[in-house]
């Protein structure tokens, strides 16, 4: 997408605040390479929901207003004791694929899920950035068959 059409693209992002460390670090990298490749802040939305299961929501009611040209989800998952690992992350994704097929709207999933905070933080630079990536080459590509 040229630097002039980037100007134009309008993003939404959620993110949790669980984990809110990594999540913040994933963000901070997401949103500073959207805008190095010339995303305009005043078309970054950015709302913060508690969980990773909370932010299917939050990106339904983005993608119910049809402002948006690309949608992102943004969390960490790290694994603890028990289950709900699982459980968060199949959920979580689930949904954001459930929404991008129902809304016709590019959905980009950076929710991380890692074995440890280490495995998370070790990720957050690279994962954030290839999520902005991402994000433009999607919009770009549904524009162009749209």
């Amino acid at each position: 997408m040229e630097n002039e059409a980037l100007k134009t693209l309008r993003i939404g992002i959620v993110s949790s605040r669980f984990n809110d460390k990594v999540v913040k670090e994933l963000c901070n990298a997401c949103i500073d390479k959207l805008q190095i490749e010339g995303v305009l802040s005043n078309n970054i939305t950015h709302e913060t929901v508690p969980g990773a299961l909370e932010i299917p929501i939050m990106l339904d009611s983005f993608a119910r207003k049809r402002k948006f040209d690309v949608l992102i989800g943004i969390g960490a998952v790290i694994r603890g004791e028990t289950y709900h690992f699982e459980i968060v992350s199949d959920q979580s994704a689930n949904g954001l694929l459930q929404l991008q097929l129902n809304y016709h709207i590019p959905i980009i999933n950076a929710i991380i899920t890692t074995n440890s905070s280490d495995e998370a933080f070790a990720r957050t630079k690279i994962k954030g950035e290839e999520a902005a990536e991402g994000a433009i080459e999607m919009a770009q590509l549904v524009k162009k068959y749209d």
